[in-house]
């Protein structure tokens, strides 16, 4: 997983470090390892976000995400950051999925989403209850797994772009190396070798 790529989309420490909701935390959020990017605090990150993503709503979601982030030494920007997925445009949605999952596995019958959108209040949670709880219960183990292992996955797959591309930086571009290798490998190191020579 790209490195760049995370850091431009995750906040940097003071906007975290000004989240009054954050404060309470105090001198927990200047440990050095909350904010490391490597292969553990990055994956760690995705399964704490991706879990406190279903919990009650902002700002919970963000103090749920940093004490979690603090205790398994994630990394607590993007921790915090992936929480806001769950926001006011995509928050209906993603908890009517959640409402389908958890009457699905109860074996009960569900409001079609028009419906759902109409009476959906904080009210109307608590009366749908069960389902609702249970569906977002699901979701949020199964995001934490995949959220952890995908992580893991792209981030290895970045680690041996990058290995592949440092093997054949000085290596002749000739016909042995374009039948031995796939084509979109052939065509990364060209590309490679062309942004190197800038």
């Amino acid at each position: 997983m790209p490195k760049k790529l995370l850091l431009r989309f995750t906040p940097d420490r003071e906007k975290i470090k000004g989240i009054k909701a954050l404060e309470f935390l105090g001198e927990q959020l200047h440990r050095p390892n909350l904010w490391h990017l490597n292969r553990r605090s990055v994956s760690l990150a995705f399964a704490v976000g991706f879990w406190a993503m279903y919990t009650p709503p902002l700002p919970f979601q963000m103090v749920i995400a940093a004490v979690l982030a603090i205790y398994f030494n994630a990394n607590l920007p993007i921790s915090v950051a992936l929480v806001w997925i769950t926001n006011p445009v995509t928050w209906l949605p993603m908890y009517y999925a959640a409402y389908k999952v958890g009457a699905l596995a109860l074996g009960q019958g569900s409001f079609q989403f028009e419906q759902f959108s109409q009476i959906f209040s904080i009210e109307k949670v608590l009366e749908l209850g069960t389902p609702l709880l249970l569906g977002c219960f699901i979701l949020m183990n199964v995001g934490a797994v995949v959220g952890y292992f995908g992580a893991q996955y792209f981030w290895r797959r970045a680690v041996l772009r990058r290995v592949l591309l440092r093997k054949y930086r000085n290596v002749p571009l000739d016909t042995p190396l374009m039948v031995r290798e796939t084509h979109g490998n052939f065509l990364r190191m060209l590309k490679h070798r062309e942004g190197a020579g800038k």
